[in-house]
């Protein structure tokens, strides 16, 4: 009876939908996953929950997250999220269409030259990035390796990697896998970036041989002879390798460290020059030589050998202080002395002059009717829609070359014959080329980079790529309709015609406008704030108080998205000018001085027998230079002549205030 993961179907963590396994492991499940809130596919990696509590398993998965969230490198698989939820804990990440190197190489055997160098060095490349980062893997191996359809590697499973000088395991205890073990590791030694370049030797051992360097029944006697043997070189099982490709695998599994490659940098340097055909340094060259010619293992000189048990030794001749040793002298090789007879090597020679003579005559023959055979011109078939090894098959069979070449194309399937040369029916000699065009699939572009973009443009950049833009909308973001993410991402090459996901913002939730009219700006701005608006302030003169907002740019109880922008009006207190002087003036022009100043006029008469003030300013409030706000009354007080009727000297009665005000 079959039984069903209760993790399908469901929404983990309120946020990835489990879609289905994609492998266990040892401490941890890998499941495929949508991330509902970027609307991605990723692969998430769950702690077992037999380990949920085992501290030791915590620390090495959360130990892994850590890592790998620190490297962010084209090869190496990136981390999105990491965290705790139903009793367990699980990392997020990227999640790769392909398979692990170690699936290849079982189904399909040994990868050719280039295929194993150039996936070698993406791997170095990873882990240049790593060690540059203080990060040893300490388990590499192509089942923690992957590839995609494009060719493209990237390394994954920093569960035991260590970090700087702290060490998830102490030095003594061994980890790591043990066909893939470095000596040191094998002796539980501490490691460092040297051992995963031993690592990747064995990896690349096997990429070129299909199996590798070392092998046994159980995981110490693997282990114990990483400390003891060397292996053939890969060229022992594949005559074809070039033997440079011999001494970088050589070098890099050299047992002491020290004579290994001592950087990623340095082995990517070798196998670049392999590449291009070119001849490895002369340290590599020197190294993997002396390790290859190092002799066995010295045997007691008390324990006898194969060659000493087989017969005692035969000394030459008799006497006279003795000739040298010989080895034993098989039985039969010598022959008693017969009568001499008289030779019969004329006879044969005659004999066998004639024999090549006929046998000459008959090559010569056969050579002159292939020549004409071959001369005859043949009919070119049609292989169009044919796949390659048919087309090439019935190519070769008719004594001519296939020349081959791979193309995309939009309406031929992948893997067959779209157009060929010469077309068919043609007459051509036998060992001409016919050169037939493959189809690849249909045409690739790769998905650009449209994070950040409108949606409109983003949109259009797809629809002249010729691929199909699917919009969903993604709570949240300061600004609506804005790219967060892509399925496929940026750079992944797709197929003309391939819908990609395109996850747009909807934008701040809307909220409430308080009326922030009458309050200090302090208080308003930190009302504002706290409901996720953006506050600027613009300051003027007013006869309010200092720092009062007087204005906001949207109106109270309006709705604005979270992130808008509200501008408040301040008043920086009422401007102030100095009162001009106008005592003395007539009160007409010191009205319109005053005015012109920016200022109210109020006067007041006050009797006066003076008729030389008659008409003018006594007085003014505010006195003359102080300063007073603009727009402020100064009130006048104006002289009124009044005549004295009596010669007693009196006092005059004031005359009751009549009061003009003049506006500016």
């Amino acid at each position: 009876m079959a039984v069903t993961d209760p993790l399908i179907d469901t929404l983990f963590d309120g946020r990835y939908r489990i879609e289905r396994k994609l492998g266990a492991g040892g401490m941890a499940n890998v499941y495929l996953a949508v991330d509902e809130e970027l609307g991605r596919r990723v692969a998430i990696k769950i702690l077992n929950e037999r380990h949920a509590n085992d501290e030791q398993f915590v620390a090495r998965f959360r130990q892994e997250a850590k890592n790998a969230a620190a490297l962010s490198h084209p090869n190496i698989v990136a981390i999105f999220d990491r965290g705790e939820a139903e009793g367990t804990y699980y990392i997020a990440m990227e999640y790769l269409e392909g398979k692990t190197l170690k699936e290849l190489i079982v189904s399909r055997g040994p990868a050719p030259v280039n295929v194993a160098i150039e996936y070698a060095r993406q791997i170095l490349s990873a882990l240049k990035f790593a060690h540059r980062h203080g990060i040893v893997h300490r388990d590499i191996k192509p089942h923690n390796v992957l590839v995609d359809g494009e060719g493209r590697v990237k390394v994954t499973d920093f569960g035991i990697a260590r970090a700087g000088a702290s060490e998830m395991t102490e030095v003594g205890s061994i980890v790591g896998t043990a066909q893939y073990l470095s000596p040191e590791q094998a002796r539980g030694a501490g490691v460092d970036p040297r051992s995963d370049l031993y690592s990747l030797g064995v990896v690349l051992y096997e990429l070129l041989t299909g199996e590798s360097p070392f092998d046994g029944d159980t995981p110490v006697e693997i282990a114990m002879k990483h400390l003891s043997q060397t292996p053939e070189p890969p060229s022992a099982h594949r005559s074809e390798l070039p033997e440079e490709l011999d001494w970088v695998v050589t070098r890099a599994l050299a047992k002491h460290p020290d004579d290994r490659y001592q950087s990623a940098d340095e082995m990517d340097t070798d196998l670049e020059r392999v590449m291009r055909g070119a001849a490895v340094s002369a340290e590599t060259e020197d190294t993997a030589t002396q390790i290859i010619r190092a002799p066995a293992l010295p045997i007691a000189a008390s324990a006898p050998t194969a060659a000493t048990m087989i017969a005692p030794p035969l000394r030459r001749g008799g006497g006279g202080g003795g000739g040298g040793v010989m080895p034993p002298v098989p039985m039969g090789y010598y022959e008693e002395e017969r009568p001499r007879r008289r030779p019969v090597w004329p006879w044969l020679a005659a004999l066998v002059f004639v024999l090549v003579a006929g046998a000459g005559g008959w090559y010569v023959y056969n050579q002159i009717s292939s020549q004409i055979s071959s001369n005859a011109p043949v009919s070119v078939e049609l292989y169009v829609n044919e796949t390659q090894a048919t087309a090439e098959s019935n190519i070769r069979q008719i004594h001519l070359v296939p020349k081959v070449i791979n193309a995309p194309s939009q309406d031929t399937a992948k893997g067959l014959v779209f157009k060929q040369d010469p077309a068919a029916g043609h007459k051509i000699a036998q060992g001409n080329p016919v050169t037939i065009w493959v189809s690849t699939g249909k045409p690739q572009v790769a998905v650009p980079d449209l994070k950040g973009q409108q949606q409109a443009d983003a949109e259009k950049a797809l629809n002249d790529l010729k691929l199909k833009p699917e919009v969903h909308q993604v709570p949240g973001g300061r600004q609506a309709g804005i790219v967060t993410a892509t399925d496929p991402g940026p750079g992944a090459k797709v197929d003309q015609g391939t819908t990609v996901r395109v996850n747009v913002t909807s934008g701040p939730k809307p909220v409430k406008v308080p009326n922030v009219v009458g309050k200090q700006l302090d208080v308003a701005t930190s009302q504002l704030q706290r409901l996720g608006f953006v506050v600027t302030p613009t300051f003027q003169h007013d006869p309010a108080a200092a720092n009062e907002v007087t204005d906001q740019s949207t109106a109270p109880g309006a709705t604005a998205p979270k992130g808008s922008t509200i501008t408040l009006t301040v008043s920086s207190g009422p401007q102030t000018a100095p009162v001009p002087d106008v005592t003395g003036q007539a009160v007409d022009a010191a009205a319109q001085t005053l005015a012109s100043a920016g200022f109210k006029v109020q006067t007041q008469p006050q009797d006066t027998l003076d008729p030389t003030q008659d008409n003018v300013v006594i007085a003014q409030s505010p006195g003359p230079n102080n300063q007073a706000p603009k727009g402020a009354t100064v009130t006048l007080t104006v002289g009124h002549f009044v005549a004295s009727t009596d010669t007693t000297t009196t006092t005059p009665t004031p005359t009751p205030a009549t009061t003009t005000t003049q506006t500016p």
